[in-house]
């Protein structure tokens, strides 16, 4: 259970948190403006802001559940807690994606700066913290044992230190 429960905490928590975000933030278009007369960079999925929102918080309950699973574990020594920097940056990755959603499909008068804006900087960011998460996480599951890597048979026999 230790094992196969800090995985599924861990995948809750990251793809929860993206829907938390999602589902209570809510719509985001121009206040006095009917609906018939605003632009969007993407069209909102047909979902009510209410069922968004109930949608929302089973999400960010999931997603703390997750949390609170991983850090008992990170404290009981069931989770390494090198993989905090795994799981950090995707949570943060969840977070832009669920706000940027909410952000692309906003109605608005004419051009959606904040979207713009968005893909022009949380693109390069989100990429850095997947490209970052990857390679932690490759690491970890190979070489990060906190015993200096030298494990018997360890990818295919190679001296992690040399002779």
């Amino acid at each position: 259970m230790k094992k196969r429960g800090m995985i599924s905490s861990a995948v809750a928590l990251v793809l929860a948190v993206p829907v938390a975000a999602w589902g209570l933030m809510g719509q985001q278009n121009a206040e006095g403006v009917p609906a018939s007369e605003l632009d969007h960079a993407y069209q909102p999925w047909g979902v009510g802001d209410g069922t968004a929102a109930v949608i929302g918080a089973v999400a960010l309950v999931l997603a703390a559940a997750g949390a609170t699973v991983l850090v008992r574990g990170a404290r009981g020594g069931d989770l390494d807690r090198r993989w905090w920097g795994v799981l950090g940056p995707l949570v943060v990755v969840g977070l832009v994606a669920g706000v940027g959603w909410r952000i692309l499909t906003a109605g608005v008068i004419g051009a959606n700066i904040g979207a713009g804006l968005l893909i022009m900087l949380g693109t390069p960011i989100v990429a850095a913290l997947l490209l970052w998460a990857l390679g932690r996480g490759v690491w970890l599951a190979t070489r990060g044992r906190g015993d200096g890597g030298a494990r018997p048979g360890g990818l295919g026999g190679i001296a992690p230190r040399g002779v």
